[in-house]
């Protein structure tokens, strides 16, 4: 099985005063030690050096070095795997966005569900409810 994590877990494992940290980093410390192919998309990457570092969203940033080298330790891995767009890329977004018409925060939610159906993903880690909007995906929450 071949999944990918959504930012939201990684924010959540890497803020050590939020209510979600001690589940999150377990999720989060699972995919790297596999076996299991791990898609990390690199809107997710991104998404997470934007947030974490960001002061108005935790009470402690990570400094850029921390959260690059929080990156680097998944990335490191052999069965971490980043794929990115490729040439049927626009199509499955246009796909996507024709089912769940997503607008304005909802836009990167599809993005990253093109992405998934693109490279073969059909399972997010995510505690974001709006994922469940989108038609070809399981939504795994480690919430619940």
């Amino acid at each position: 099985m071949s999944y990918t994590l959504d930012a939201n877990l990684l924010l959540y494992a890497s803020d050590e005063a939020g209510p979600f940290h001690a589940r999150a980093l377990e999720v989060v410390r699972q995919a790297a030690e596999g076996p299991e192919i791990v898609y990390l998309f690199w809107p997710t990457i991104m998404a997470y050096l934007r947030i974490a570092t960001h002061p108005a969203v935790f009470r402690r940033p990570l400094s850029a070095t921390e959260a690059v080298a929080n990156v680097e330790a998944l990335l490191g891995r052999a069965h971490v795997q980043t794929p990115g767009e490729q040439e049927r890329f626009w199509q499955r977004f246009c796909d996507v966005a024709a089912d769940a018409a997503p607008t304005g925060n909802l836009v990167p939610d599809a993005h990253l569900v093109a992405l998934m159906l693109e490279n073969g993903v059909r399972t997010i880690w995510t505690h974001d409810r709006d994922y469940r909007r989108f038609r070809g995906i399981e939504v795994r929450d480690p919430f619940e």
